[in-house]
């Protein structure tokens, strides 16, 4: 069996570099892709304590978090592809004005 420390050290690189991701990069898919990885981070912390505790309700938890996911993602590339379309680029920098 694997310790759990083992899994925590695992998450915070993850979330780590998600978060560096989200806090240097500037096109939109990128930073996009950094949050579901933090996401992934913590789904992965909600597994392994519920695999340590024996209970199922972190794995629940997971599945509700991944569903939440999974729509994030259908509505954020949605939007990023209609601002690729009207700016014809996804740079964050040059998506700074809110005019239409």
């Amino acid at each position: 069996m694997i310790p759990i420390e083992n899994y925590i050290a695992l998450s915070a690189i993850l979330f780590t570099i998600g978060v560096l991701g989200v806090l240097t990069r500037r096109n939109a898919i990128v930073i996009f892709m950094s949050v579901e990885l933090m996401l992934n981070a913590g789904n992965l912390l909600f597994v392994a304590f519920a695999q340590q505790y024996e209970a199922l309700s972190g794995q629940v938890f997971v599945f509700f978090v991944m569903t939440v996911a999974a729509a994030e993602v259908a509505v954020g590339l949605a939007l990023i592809v209609a601002i690729f379309r009207a700016r014809r680029t996804i740079n964050i920098d040059e998506m700074s004005t809110l005019k239409g």
